[in-house]
């Protein structure tokens, strides 16, 4: 593995165990990487990684053009707080980034930088592992590490999965989401890319169905999915039904999803808040292809590492 500049960035939450940062590291300077604005890792304020103008400049320090750019821009954790700092990024700046072979990576409420980024910058980034969590585990997965390096090395990769679909889809746009609930917050502000035609993928933690589906409702009343390809769902792990929800599971709200929205929903994507995460490209070009026996999706024009 050749090694990288990595610089650390700290949008939202403090990390809850400093024992996993510092495994993710060790890991990381072992394999020969360079690490930059370590000490993000370590501030706090509240419940956050630093005050509002300490997360924005980790981010805002990428607009500097006296500062030679990193291979790897790495989200620490996600929890919340990236939503305070939109407003305070350099975008003007930043869109140095859209034409560089940088890789910015993160999940969760990372989306929302990923979302502001593309939307005022044009800035493409990574749905991937972030530090803390997943880089820092006690065993990190392999599968995560092994298509994290590889998607952003390659210039091309294709997604596959074996869970049967209900509709049949052949569909080529942009691929973008993320989180779901912090799409839902983005609507309505200039923080959420204006895209038609894309193929949108959402995941979420700890969230019941009926929380899900109110989101989803969100979206498609603000007329955004009706401008989409598609959805492609990733894992909703965490959430719990009870006896009064009385058949009213997951699967039963994809299905009153898919009667109301006019495009396919497409399920079984290896993506959220799980141990074997996919890497998927933010602002890539997918060709998403879907049958009874599964789905392949294609992912192509993204920046990627030489």
């Amino acid at each position: 593995m050749k090694s990288r500049t990595i610089d650390l960035v700290a949008p939202s939450g403090y990390p809850h165990d400093p024992a996993a940062v510092e495994r993710a590291l060790v890991r990381l300077r072992r394999e020969g990487h360079r690490l930059e604005n370590v000490d993000a890792t370590r501030r706090r304020f509240q419940r956050f990684a630093g005050t509002d103008a300490e997360r924005a400049a980790d981010l805002n320090r990428l607009a500097d053009t006296s500062r030679p750019l990193p291979d790897i821009v790495l989200a620490v954790r996600g929890g919340y707080g990236a939503s305070r700092i939109l407003h305070g990024l350099d975008y003007l700046g930043l869109r140095r980034l859209a034409d560089q072979p940088v890789a910015i990576v993160g999940h969760s409420d990372f989306t929302a930088i990923q979302c502001a980024l593309f939307a005022r910058a044009g800035v493409k980034s990574f749905g991937g592992p972030m530090l803390a969590g997943d880089l820092g585990a006690e065993q990190p997965s392999s599968f995560t590490m092994q298509h994290f390096w590889n998607a952003i090395s390659h210039s091309s990769f294709t997604v596959t999965s074996n869970t049967p679909q209900r509709q049949t889809v052949d569909a080529s746009g942009m691929l973008w989401g993320g989180n779901l609930a912090i799409l839902a917050s983005l609507v309505g502000t200039p923080y959420m890319p204006p895209i038609d035609g894309g193929i949108l993928y959402i995941e979420d933690v700890n969230e019941h169905p009926f929380r899900i589906e109110r989101m989803i409702y969100q979206l498609h009343q603000s007329g955004m999915l009706g401008r989409q390809q598609a959805i492609v769902m990733g894992e909703f792990s965490g959430g719990r039904l009870s006896d009064y929800d009385n058949g009213f599971t997951l699967d039963a709200m994809i299905e009153q999803i898919r009667s109301v929205i006019g495009i396919p929903v497409v399920t079984g994507l290896q993506f959220g808040h799980v141990e074997n995460l996919l890497t998927l490209p933010f602002g890539a070009t997918a060709h998403l292809v879907a049958t009874e026996r599964g789905f392949t999706m294609k992912l192509s024009d993204y920046p990627h590492l030489a």
